[in-house]
């Protein structure tokens, strides 16, 4: 039956498919303010995310001599710590950290790493239940005061504690040595881990990843004091800014890389290697081979018993690290950055050709243009690559993944296994070695910021780039997870279930969402650069990136930190209901001819029911006076009365209400449904009739008030005969199959794989709500 529903104050609409309506309401927090999640401004940092006029951190400086001895894999070191205390502050003891112990024979990593025992199980899983009783971790030999006086520790597994002799006061500076060694482990092995060597069996030779490999100062911060959680090996670090100048000494045939810029190169490199390494500091269009992989297997079959020592200087540096072995390549290229050109570099071994010669450097080249154009302009000397088997990040120095087979040959997914791990190795230069976040607490601060900013680099490396992570799509199977293997993103480091899906996909997703979908381009771009050069060479935590991308954009994400980092529900949108209405602009004859069709058809279907079931007929006789009544009536004619108010109405019409009247408008109120939880802008694709379609994109905030049904109207010219939620996948829906209506039939997987198929469902030109409109 036909409705007639009031619109204004006296259009009508004329109803189509019409279905029940949801009035459920359901006014949750999802659009709370932040509030007490978040720490209350202060001096030191603001409520806008930026660092406060009274804001300070500590310094740290280095002077190291270390020594390599390859016979033994083994180092020993001494260095010599200022540490400068820009604290308000009165500190009695320091804290740092050695994270070799973590490697030692009674770590506690193993102990609270669970372990089952599977069938067909690996040696090497075995091993790492059985663990080990060798000697790896880091011997203290002295600690010293300036004049040489033995200060007071306390070493609890990879924390050692200071105690001072008197009080550290604000502004005051200490300085102190430490002599210490360890033997190296097999990084390659069964305690594998971030640094150490790995051997090459056919020519006898090792090459060394050298990190974490002193004891390097924690971060006393405004915020939490003493960063001295225990290093368990998943989060990762905590460290001070400083100066380095450091000594190393190696085998005379090594090539080392390292940390900062080499001071000595005429000491330590042939003259050839140092022709060739002022040639590739002018060079920028490809990479100059400063060692050669001929040269590199002639020094691994000599084995040469002399030393050198490379001296290297970097500054205002959170660590530094090194790579040492004959069997390097090495090349290298210029880039210009900021006004000033930064050093290009790759080291790799033969057994990285020919992938690395070809990609490595100019991968290296790339990241830094594209990471500075979505951030700052990178401002260390130098950026190197060095493949060994992993993937680590240390400032100007990463140690990468990307290996060919033996012949030489590589599958595209090593090649862009390999492109992928320098771009986003490299890439940590910004996240977290100058924009220095906290990893120990939250790892997603720079691993998932860095795989954001990784996945726009490889689109701009190449556009049809096989990307792992970044769009929403491929957040989906994470986000189905059960809910027992799922945590929020704000989880502290080491107490994440699914580490890669939670720390690195997901927030990479959620700013790729804040980008494209929610806040755009332009308005993302200006705030994440803003947050980038706050908080660069500072110390900065997840409210400070909150609270400064809202500030530089003007818009409240609240509701979204609250979805996408401090919750795990997922996105599920459903469009429950469409219902089509058109205005009913017929005058009082067409009106009463439809009424009369209508009655006679309904009259025609009463009559057939009856008589199929056989009811007898029933004779009342009315009395004369009434009989005469209802002959005289007739309910379908017009009547003055009726082409009075008629025109009356039509009177009483401004133009513009009159064009609307006879515009022959289609209104389609949908109904959506949030079964996941997560509330996300409705991205709304139209098909129509004529084979045209159009996009509308409705903010967020329109389930502010209602966040498990929302209903809205869309009035369009033209007749729909499709709606497409999210046609795009811009918003991580975990169940597509309710995005569509009419419905759509989606396949199992089985059938697409029996099938190689696509999706069946309405074709384009059909409009199954026309054929359903009732008569």
């Amino acid at each position: 039956m036909k409705k007639l529903i009031l619109l204004f104050t006296a259009i009508c609409l004329w109803i189509f498919p019409s279905f029940a309506q949801h009035t459920e309401q359901n006014h949750g927090i999802r659009f709370e303010q932040l509030g007490p999640l978040l720490r209350t401004p202060n001096v030191y940092r603001t409520a806008s995310g930026a660092p406060g006029h009274l804001y300070w951190q500590q310094q740290a400086n280095y002077v190291i001599d270390v020594e390599l001895d390859d016979a033994n894999q083994s180092i020993k070191g001494k260095e010599t710590v200022t540490y400068i205390n820009n604290s308000p502050d009165a500190l009695t003891y320091l804290w740092l950290q050695l994270d070799q112990n973590n490697r030692g024979k009674d770590s506690d990593t193993p102990k609270v790493t669970e372990s089952s025992i599977e069938p067909g199980m690996s040696l090497r899983a075995l091993e790492g239940i059985l663990w080990h009783s060798d000697d790896y971790d880091v011997k203290i030999h002295s600690i010293q005061d300036a004049s040489g006086k033995p200060l007071n520790v306390a070493i609890n597994k990879t924390m050692m504690r200071i105690d001072l002799p008197k009080p550290l006061l604000a502004g005051e500076s200490v300085k102190f040595s430490i002599v210490w060694s360890f033997n190296i482990t097999d990084r390659v092995g069964f305690i594998g881990g971030r640094p150490g060597y790995e051997y090459f069996p056919k020519d006898g030779n090792y090459l060394y990843t050298m990190s974490e490999w002193f004891p390097r100062m924690a971060v006393y911060s405004d915020f939490q004091g003493w960063q001295n959680k225990q290093f368990l090996g998943q989060g990762e670090f905590a460290l001070t800014f400083g100066d380095y100048e450091v000594r190393i000494t190696v085998p005379a045939d090594h090539m080392v890389g390292a940390t900062g810029v080499l001071q000595n190169p005429d000491q330590v490199l042939s003259a050839t290697e140092l022709q060739r390494w002022n040639k590739a500091k002018q060079t920028y269009d490809a990479p100059v081979i400063i060692r050669t992989q001929s040269e590199a297997e002639a020094l691994e079959k000599k084995k040469s018993s002399d030393k050198k020592t490379w001296i290297f200087k970097a500054e205002n540096v959170r660590d530094f690290a090194w790579t040492s072995s004959r069997k390097f390549i090495w090349d290298a290229m210029a880039v210009k950055q900021g006004g000033k050109e930064v050093m290009a570099m790759s080291y790799y071994a033969k057994e990285a050709n020919p992938l690395w010669e070809q990609y490595s450097t100019r991968v290296v080249a790339h990241t830094l243009k594209s990471y500075s154009s979505h951030s700052f302009d990178y401002p260390y000397p130098t950026a190197i690559s060095v493949e060994a088997s992993n993937g680590m990040e240390y400032p100007m120095i990463c140690f990468n993944y990307g290996r060919p087979d033996a012949d030489g040959t590589y599958s595209d997914a090593i090649k862009y296994g390999m492109i992928s791990v320098i771009i986003h190795e490299v890439g940590h230069n910004y996240f977290p070695m100058i924009v220095n976040s906290d990893e120990r607490q939250w790892t997603w601060m720079d691993e998932g910021l860095n795989t954001f900013m990784q996945f726009m680099a490889e689109q701009e490396w190449d556009r049809n780039y096989p990307s792992r992570r970044g769009p929403a799509h491929k957040i989906v199977p994470y986000m189905r997870s059960e809910k027992h293997l799922l945590e929020p993103i704000m989880t502290n480091s080491e107490n994440i279930i699914q580490f890669g899906p939670n720390a690195y996909a997901k927030p990479a997703t959620a700013l790729n969402i804040l980008r494209e979908t929610v806040m755009g381009r332009d308005l993302f771009d200006f705030a994440f650069q803003e947050y980038s050069k706050r908080w660069m060479f500072k110390h900065p935590t997840p409210d400070d990136l909150f609270r400064t991308l809202e500030d530089a954009s003007a818009v409240d994400l609240d509701w979204f930190w609250r979805g996408w980092f401090y919750g795990t529900e997922p996105v599920d949108i459903s469009i429950e209901n469409v219902a089509w209405y058109k205005l009913d602009n017929r005058t009082p004859a067409q009106k009463k001819a439809d009424a009369k069709a209508k009655a006679q058809l309904e009259e025609t279907y009463v009559s057939k029911e009856l008589n199929a079931k056989d009811v007898p007929a029933t004779v009342v006789e009315a009395d004369p006076a009434t009989r005469d009544f209802y002959n005289s009536y007739n309910p379908f004619s017009v009547t003055p009365e009726d082409e009075t108010a008629y025109k009356n109405f039509l009177a009483s019409l401004s133009e513009k209400e009159k064009s609307l009247l006879n515009s022959n408008m289609n209104f389609y109120e949908m109904t959506f449904k949030n079964v996941g939880g997560l509330v996300m802008p409705l991205i709304v694709e139209f098909h129509y009739a004529d084979g045209t379609s159009e996009t509308e994109y409705i903010p967020a905030e329109i389930w502010r008030k209602s966040e498990s049904h929302v209903t809205k109207v869309f009035a369009k010219e033209k007749e729909v005969v499709r709606f497409v939620l999210d046609p795009k996948r811009e918003t991580a829906d975990i169940d597509e199959s309710s995005n569509y209506w009419p419905r759509q039939y989606q396949p199992t997987r089985f059938e697409l794989f029996k099938g190689g198929g696509g999706v069946r469902g309405a074709s384009q030109g059909d409009n199954p709500m026309k054929k359903a409109k009732k008569k």
